[in-house]
């Protein structure tokens, strides 16, 4: 491996990355350049840009990337419906290629020869920064620190930081130690490690950062109308918004009402079990509501096909394979069934659900009322062409039949 002179570093400012970039100077002997993304994690980003100065860093890059990963990361994934494990809206996932992204454009821009992140040996951020790093930047170098030292604990780094004069903000867990891990962007906010690490243990109820209690939430029901224009929202409530301030307005509905809470065991790509919490507000609207401007203008079997692929989609967002020939593949055939979705969706928020309540499309509409009616159609839709069609579909099951008889 070759010495690393310069390396791009994907900086929080935290724990974590704040041990990692005096480390990174120490044990590389190598200039260090911090990169911060601003994708509406809700913090102040200017303590990192002074905790990265304090350590002589000279070239720190803090990006607003907030329109970019809502229009080119959010949006696409949920035209798809993807879902993890049946439960899971990919919140942290879809962030990773993103960072990945700007990290190796970073390095090109700075000249620098290798990146580095702050991602456990366990966990699957791992594979997304760097499955993501290598398809856009095959000959980078990648220091993963958490795979080299040996501070193998949050205890240690917190020793680490104290000897190298580190400032260390953070929530501590009742009783002194560790503060759980917590991730945040527009999308969610997840919460993992400390007492969540027991699956049998309910977290408090002050965990939750952007979503009121269900119990607590209005007693009153909120409507909320939705435009979509192939596949992806518009406007909220007739206004037009860019992508982010649309998640960000659904957040702030959906916090209010308590949706969009999740407790999850899930099966990380490493192999192992991992207990999460999640906090996925204007994600949970959206996916219902997507659902259902696709129930009236998609043809049924586009449907079905699309439903088929989304488990496989939502698997390789989640083991990290977004720059992958797979998915830009499905990608394609995904934003092509949504040419027609098209028009609004109506939502009713109350205590934790959505209901959707309405649905409609001028353009793309594939229900026809003149069929679908359980009154006089007219002759729209002769009932007896239903025999031969059942007979046909029966055909099958009546020969294996007779034949178990014959037996």
């Amino acid at each position: 491996m070759n010495k690393v002179k310069k390396v791009v570093l994907a900086y929080s400012g935290g724990l974590d990355t704040s041990v990692i970039l005096k480390w990174l100077q120490d044990s590389y002997d190598c200039e260090v350049v911090t990169f911060t993304a601003d994708i509406g994690q809700g913090e102040e980003l200017a303590p990192a840009r002074a905790k990265a100065r304090r350590f002589g860093v000279k070239q720190i890059f803090i990006d607003d990337l907030r329109e970019e990963f809502v229009r080119d990361f959010v949006y696409p994934m949920f035209r798809a419906n993807a879902v993890y494990e049946g439960e899971y809206l990919l919140g942290t996932s879809i962030a990773r290629p993103l960072i990945a992204k700007r990290l190796v454009e970073i390095a090109r821009k700075t000249g620098a020869d290798a990146i580095s992140h702050g991602a456990t040996g366990k966990g699957n951020d791992q594979v997304r920064f760097e499955l993501g790093a290598y398809a856009l930047m095959p000959d980078v170098q990648i220091i993963a620190p958490w795979r080299e030292w040996d501070l193998t604990s949050r205890e240690k780094l917190l020793q680490y930081a104290e000897a190298h004069g580190i400032p260390v903000e953070g929530k501590k867990k009742k009783g002194g130690g560790a503060p759980y891990s917590m991730d945040a962007n527009l999308l969610h906010i997840s919460y993992e490690g400390g007492v969540l690490e027991d699956p049998d243990y309910e977290p408090e109820e002050a965990m939750w950062r952007i979503t009121a209690s269900p119990e607590k939430a209005p007693n009153r029901p909120e409507y909320v109308d939705l435009t979509y224009r192939r596949g992806d929202i518009v406007a909220v409530n007739g206004r037009k918004l860019t992508p982010a301030k649309v998640l960000a307005k659904l957040n702030a509905l959906g916090g209010k009402h308590g949706i969009g809470r999740l407790d999850l065991v899930e099966n990380r790509y490493v192999g192992m079990k991992s207990r999460g919490c999640y906090e996925t507000p204007g994600g949970t609207i959206m996916l219902k509501a997507h659902r259902a401007i696709e129930s009236i203008t998609l043809d049924r079997e586009v449907l079905a096909l699309k439903d088929d692929l989304m488990p496989r989609y939502a698997r390789l967002i989640y083991n990290g394979y977004w720059f992958s020939p797979e998915r830009r593949l499905l990608q394609t055939l995904i934003d092509a069934s949504q040419r027609s979705a098209n028009g609004t969706v109506r939502v009713k928020l109350y205590k934790g659900t959505v209901l959707t309540v309405g649905r409609a499309s001028k353009s793309d509409s594939l229900f026809d009322p003149a069929i679908s009616t359980f009154e006089d159609d007219q002759g729209a839709y002769d009932q007896a062409d239903a025999g031969g069609f059942i007979r046909l579909n029966a055909l099958r099951l009546r020969i294996a039949a007779k034949l178990k008889r014959r037996q």
